[in-house]
């Protein structure tokens, strides 16, 4: 069904966004190896395989596959059909569920691939990855590719469904290989050493803002900041205009 899909949308995507490639020399022809991208948008996750010769296994968050109605049916069925592994992103023993079938894929010899920094920038600015990444190539021994999607949060901005006609870019950045980390993967320095190693690589080849927080975090914070009751223009006015008359 990965094959179908691409070839089937293929000459389409490349038709209407006019995608380009650099450095896809980068990727090995054979053997195992770690996909790591940034992440500006959901049609990330088509434009990457697309323009790679060599099949992608993605994570995908689990609420593509929990969805209702039709739209839910058929994004639930496309993502299995182009074998996207849920991921449950509340963290702890749910997530490395995910990690686990990532190192599956990673010992059959295909390629991975993953988001570091775990979800959607909320602004296009690049954040700090998660450390997931450092714990699966030391196990594996898989190299970790960094991959900068350009444009796709311009032809897809948070909130907009159907893509607009934005040229699409993707930059494949040389492998990074932390063998001589080999048997360290439970230490938390050396994984997060290895991880801001990464993402120093992606800011680099995306030209992207970095900020040294989690993502998920700050899209917190910004949905709190929204729920927060705001205060009426005229009530304001009324009150500030009765504080400032003097008593008689």
């Amino acid at each position: 069904m990965y094959r179908f899909f691409k070839f089937l949308l293929g000459p389409l995507m490349r038709l209407l966004f006019q995608p380009w490639i650099r450095g896809l020399e980068n990727i090995p022809a054979e053997g195992p190896a770690i996909l790591a991208s940034n992440h500006l948008a959901v049609i990330d996750s088509f434009f990457l395989p697309l323009m790679v010769k060599r099949e992608i296994t993605f994570v995908g968050k689990s609420d593509y596959f929990t969805g209702v109605g039709i739209k839910g049916w058929i994004v639930k069925h496309f993502m299995q059909a182009v074998g996207v592994i849920p991921v449950d992103r509340s963290g702890g023993k749910a997530s490395q569920v995910a990690l686990d079938k990532g190192l599956e894929v990673l010992g059959r010899g295909d390629l991975f691939g993953i988001y570091p920094e775990g979800t959607r920038s909320p602004d296009g600015r690049l954040y700090r990855g998660k450390t997931g990444i450092a714990r699966m190539s030391l196990i594996s021994g898989a190299p970790i590719i960094p991959v900068a999607m350009v444009g796709t949060d311009k032809a897809q901005p948070i909130g907009q469904r159907i893509p607009k006609l934005e040229r699409i870019g993707v930059i494949i950045g040389k492998p990074l290989d932390f063998s001589r980390y080999q048997g360290m993967e439970n230490d938390r320095f050396v994984l997060r050493s290895i991880t801001d190693e990464v993402m120093y690589d992606l800011m680099l080849l995306s030209g992207q803002e970095y900020v040294d927080e989690y993502a998920a975090n700050v899209k917190k914070q910004l949905e709190a900041q929204k729920k927060q009751p705001q205060e009426n223009p005229e009530t304001e006015t009324k009150t500030e205009a009765q504080s400032s008359t003097p008593n008689k």
